[in-house]
């Protein structure tokens, strides 16, 4: 099988070099060139063609942000991932990069001590990556029993098992969504899409980290108009807020007297992750039983996959995002492939069927944009 080429675009000798010594050591994956610049990368392309670019955000000349808008002129399918500071700056920049049209990043490396630890940490996190976005990532191997609905999942708008009719009667109290991978801009196409004075509380795990999720939080305020925020132990849920998983931490629920409240806490990672869709997922299902709706959205990996089978065994419904409009349909082909799934829709179509089965009585409102607003 050919290797994937990659091309490696920063300002800075010394990550083009750690980049290529991360990539260098994986015999699935060949560096076929290196830019200083955003203009040097456009350059390069059609020279040595690329399977996948990873793009610095600022650079001298043409910034990441600039390029990677003008990779999407020409090269619509071309992976990028973009390589991120995580500070107030590069989150802010890191989100618009994605709305333009970047596929993933990767934070660099900061304070992990030697460069043998960089490497190794830019390797755990960007080797999966290439490999997923240039679809060689390994087949999911499920790693819980397997409960089977009666009839198959219905891929698209029609049918029995699919069918939300089946399900208006049935009560619904809180939306769990999971996301990861184009997570960002498949919530901005998708959430204003939701009914207006949404009648339940919303839950979101995106794998982010922190101060990223704050940034999500806000920007998915402003295209639904809904109160969103990062996740706050000990607040109470309430009908159409939203609350966001904060990054580096996990998200569950407690129910009190007083009602249902947040839970925050560091316990270990599940499935490399933290925050994680099956920690949020299984409180979920505990708390809310057969009242409990569970969406998931394009991502990589099987995140997601032991909650959405505590929801199903609680009663509850999961929908999932198909594969054409996925930008990794790692996380929710693991559900449709487990048989979890009621239904397998476009990202186009997902709102309104939350509508019919949470909001039946509202009308659905069509999504405001395809990707997300950029920081003001």
């Amino acid at each position: 099988m050919p290797k994937i080429r990659v091309l490696i675009v920063d300002d800075s000798v010394v990550v083009r070099r750690l980049v290529s010594d991360c990539l260098a050591g994986d015999p699935e994956i060949e560096v076929v060139g290196t830019a200083a610049d955003g203009q040097i990368a456009l350059a390069k392309i059609p020279q040595v063609n690329p399977d996948l670019v990873t793009l610095d955000i600022e650079m001298p000349v043409l910034d990441g942000l600039q390029t990677v808008s003008a990779i999407r002129k020409t090269y619509a399918k071309l992976p990028v991932i973009m390589f991120s500071t995580l500070t107030e700056r590069g989150g802010a920049a890191t989100l618009d990069a994605l709305a333009r049209g970047a596929n993933d990043y990767v934070t660099k490396p900061a304070n992990v001590g030697s460069v043998a630890q960089s490497i190794e940490r830019v390797r755990e996190d960007l080797i999966p990556k290439i490999k997923s976005l240039c679809r060689r990532a390994a087949p999911v191997v499920l790693a819980c029993p397997i409960i089977r609905p009666p009839k198959p999942p219905v891929a698209g708008s029609g049918s029995p098992l699919g069918s939300a009719a089946s399900f208006v009667s049935s009560r619904v109290d809180v939306l769990a969504i999971g996301v990861s991978t184009g997570g960002p801009n498949a919530l901005a196409a998708m959430m204003p899409g939701l009914a207006k004075r949404f009648p339940v509380p919303i839950v979101i795990v995106q794998h982010m980290p922190p101060l990223f999720t704050r940034m999500l939080a806000e920007r998915i305020e402003a295209v639904t108009g809904m109160p969103t925020r990062e996740g706050v132990a000990g607040a109470i849920l309430k009908p159409g807020e939203i609350w966001v998983a904060p990054g580096g931490h996990h998200m569950d629920l407690e129910k009190t007297p007083e009602g249902v409240r947040l839970r925050v806490h560091d316990a270990p990672p599940e499935n490399s992750c933290r925050p994680a869709v099956d920690v949020l997922f299984r409180a979920v299902a505990k708390i809310y039983g057969p009242r409990a709706l569970s969406v998931i959205l394009t991502g990589m990996g099987q995140d997601g996959l032991v909650g959405c089978q505590h929801i199903r065994e609680a009663g509850g419904q999961v929908l999932v995002q198909d594969e054409a409009t996925s930008v990794v349909w790692g996380m929710p082909g693991a559900v449709a492939t487990a048989g979890l799934a009621q239904k397998i829709l476009p990202l186009g179509e997902i709102a309104a069927e939350i509508n019919l089965r949470v909001a039946p009585r509202f009308p659905t409102v069509a999504p405001l944009s395809t990707v997300l607003p950029k920081a003001s």
